[in-house]
């Protein structure tokens, strides 16, 4: 029986649209926010609960509803759950400063209570493999905990157990690439050499999307992973490998799980508190340990590898989809004075408004460049092209094809046109030498009275090497960059840079977003 029909008296009938509404908690999480346009394109009725739905609201479609809610608040999940068949769980509370086992059992049970109030036909619940007869972690514990307190409520749960998912953007991922691009030499404590069985996000959530054609009946658990079983070490060594980069692992039998936590928390984005959970639930293998989803669902999960190799590729189409100022401050610039991390990359923006509307503004951006030079300290642009020069690389002789006319694809100086889009936005790629790709990026929005020019500059670095670049000269940027973007301002606001540009040739292309 597929998802939208229902057992009748009369034989299957299908369902009214009240009926087939999802509760999908987590939409701004990793899995969640990703599972939400899936959901969308395919037609189906959406209710977000979030703490905070102002956050969320401008990135559902329009037919989505965005409701505030709290699974520690009963009253809040009662109003949410009116109307609702079906309802996606993918919370916990590992971040919580007191008892994240604790936290989990409450929201676990007010979400199943309000769900069976509310007679919600099925709860699909995201929890962890690990084999409950060992001596779990209280991470794992509290994950198999929640999908049997959900299940106590009466309501049937299908509860999916996974390891680690590989996706750019993906807690244990991001560990994973951080500790890989900043340590040539690893000391590797026990739990690098424990198996694990990883999934790939995409195959994640087809299987998450196919649940909603399982037939009705009683609860289910359903072990998911792709088909090889390694170790971290060997997710560490395969993602180098792909990155080019060479590491040296030695492996130690000590390392605490608290050491390990702050080690973690001096050379990864994760936090010593989340990062000592982590660890522990590390010591744990996780490994399927039957077939019963091979015969549920159709999907047959990619190798580590792929899945690698995809987390990078879609990495890139996720960069040029997200918008800068969604990851940095309100105020524009960055967050502390190394610039902020966007997956394995790190971001310095900043914004200037000027009194004039976007086609006005984007004038000089689009004449950045040649000879026109770069608005700001020309001569360390020449000083720095001249340097590639004698590295090997192009320098800043090219120049570019034509004062005013741009296309995706055109040379400019010792960039190359990445994205254009006249009047919004330009993004330039770096082809000088450096220990790691880079990007510079300029986006104009606003209305006839006011614009914002927002400028970012993006680098992915490339091992050791990479981040001590980034480092070295990125008080210089502060002080080119700054300058850049204040004469560019002017410009936009002098009679000169005012005067409109010549129109565009419909051989333009449109903002590349990156590979598909």
């Amino acid at each position: 029986m597929s998802f939208g029909e229902f057992p009748n008296g009369a034989g299957d009938v299908r369902m009214s649209e009240i009926e087939r509404r999802i509760l999908l908690t987590g939409a701004t999480g990793y899995v969640g926010g990703r599972l939400l346009p899936l959901l969308e394109r395919r037609g189906f009725r959406v209710r977000c609960l979030s703490r905070r739905p102002d956050s969320l609201q401008s990135r559902v479609a329009a037919g989505t509803e965005v409701v505030a809610g709290d699974v520690l608040d009963r009253a809040s999940l009662d109003a949410a759950m009116q109307g609702v068949d079906m309802a996606y769980y993918f919370v916990h509370s590992l971040g919580a400063a007191r008892d994240f086992e604790q936290e989990d059992r409450e929201a676990a049970v007010h979400f199943g209570a309000a769900a069976r109030a509310a007679g919600v036909r099925r709860i699909v619940y995201l929890g962890g493999l690990g084999d409950a007869r060992q001596n779990l972690s209280k991470h794992l514990r509290s994950r198999h905990e929640t999908g049997e307190l959900l299940r106590a409520s009466g309501v049937s749960v299908v509860e999916l157990r996974a390891a680690i998912v590989i996706g750019s953007g993906s807690l244990s991922f991001e560990l994973i690439r951080a500790l890989v691009e900043r340590l040539p030499i690893m000391i590797c404590p026990k739990w690098v050499r424990v198996r694990t069985q990883p999934i790939a996000v995409e195959d994640l959530l087809e299987i998450l999307c196919e649940v909603l054609d399982l037939p009705n009946g009683p609860s289910q658990q359903f072990e998911i992973g792709g088909p090889d079983q390694v170790s971290y070490g060997g997710i560490m060594q395969e993602y180098a490998r792909q990155r080019g980069l060479r590491r040296l692992m030695i492996p130690v039998p000590v390392l605490t799980p608290r050491l390990s936590s702050l080690w973690l928390g001096l050379v990864t984005p994760v936090y010593a508190r989340v990062g000592r959970k982590l660890v522990e639930s590390l010591r744990n293998p996780t490994l399927v340990s039957n077939d019963d989803a091979s015969r549920a669902f159709s999907v047959r999960p990619r190798g580590l590898r792929e899945a690698i190799a995809r987390a990078l590729i879609n990495e890139d189409r996720e960069l040029a989809a997200t918008r800068w100022s969604d990851a940095l401050s309100s105020a524009g610039r960055t967050t502390n004075w190394g610039g902020v991390r966007f997956g394995s990359r790190l971001v310095d923006s900043r914004t200037a408004t000027v009194a004039v509307p976007p086609d006005a503004a984007f004038v000089p951006i689009q004449r950045i460049g040649g000879r026109t030079g770069w608005y700001y300290a020309d001569w360390l642009w020449r000083v720095r092209g001249s340097l590639d020069l004698l590295a090997g690389g192009v320098g800043i002789r090219r120049g570019r094809r034509d004062p005013v006319q741009l296309s995706v694809g055109d040379a400019l100086d010792f960039w190359r046109v990445e994205g254009f889009e006249p009047g919004r936005m330009l993004r330039l790629q770096a082809e000088m030498k450096l220990p790691g790709r880079a990007w510079l990026e300029f986006e104009v929005t606003g209305d006839e009275h006011q614009s914002t020019i927002r400028q970012t500059a993006l680098f992915d670095p490339v091992g050791l090497a990479g981040l001590l670049y980034w480092f070295s000269v990125y008080p210089l940027h502060q002080f080119v960059f700054a300058g850049m973007l204040r004469n560019i301002a002017a410009a936009a606001t002098s009679g000169a840079a005012s005067e409109s540009l010549p129109q565009q040739s419909a051989s333009v292309k449109p903002l590349d977003r990156g590979p598909q």
